[in-house]
């Protein structure tokens, strides 16, 4: 069996410790998890969370099963299994010493990406989107020099039904 990406979206009590059960949950069994984003949700009571995790049917499937258990997770769904938009935000210093910025500027405007902050020496640049729209990006910029990087991993929410007359 090969390892297969699961986003999983979390909906739990907000409340101190939830984060740290959860985690909890995760180290004590082996499980790894590729990316977690925590907020608060349009109900001041909950948070969402969304999980990356890879791993084979039988892992992603116990998470699942252990999640469900924990007192403080009112619901867990499977995003893989729907039709869901996903997003992530790069924060990213690129060098710009001795380089055309003109070259990047480019690719930051092909990638509609904002320029956060510039120096003599680097340009930050803010990029969105899915997993595979970040790589991209970073894969042609990676020839100027990237100096610092963050990620936030992706988050998620499931589209709507489209309603048929």
């Amino acid at each position: 069996m090969s390892d297969k990406r699961k986003i999983i979206g979390v909906i739990v009590e907000n409340q101190p410790g939830v984060l740290a059960r959860i985690a909890g949950l995760f180290s004590s069994r082996n499980f790894n998890i590729e990316s977690l984003a925590v907020g608060e949700t349009e109900d001041p009571t909950t948070s969402r969370m969304t999980i990356v995790a890879r791993g084979d049917e039988i892992v992603l499937e116990q998470i699942e099963k252990q999640l469900n258990k924990l007192i403080d997770v009112i619901k867990v769904i499977d995003m893989t299994e729907e039709d869901y938009v996903e997003r992530e935000l790069a924060l990213i210093k690129i060098n710009t010493n001795g380089k055309d910025k003109t070259d990047i500027m480019h690719y930051i405007n092909i990638f509609k990406g904002k320029v956060m902050d510039t120096s003599h020496d680097t340009i930050m640049v803010e990029i969105t989107g899915n997993d595979e729209r970040i790589n991209s990006f970073l894969d042609i910029i990676k020839g100027f020099g990237i100096k610092e990087m963050v990620r936030t991993g992706p988050i998620a929410l499931i589209r709507e039904k489209k309603k048929r007359d």
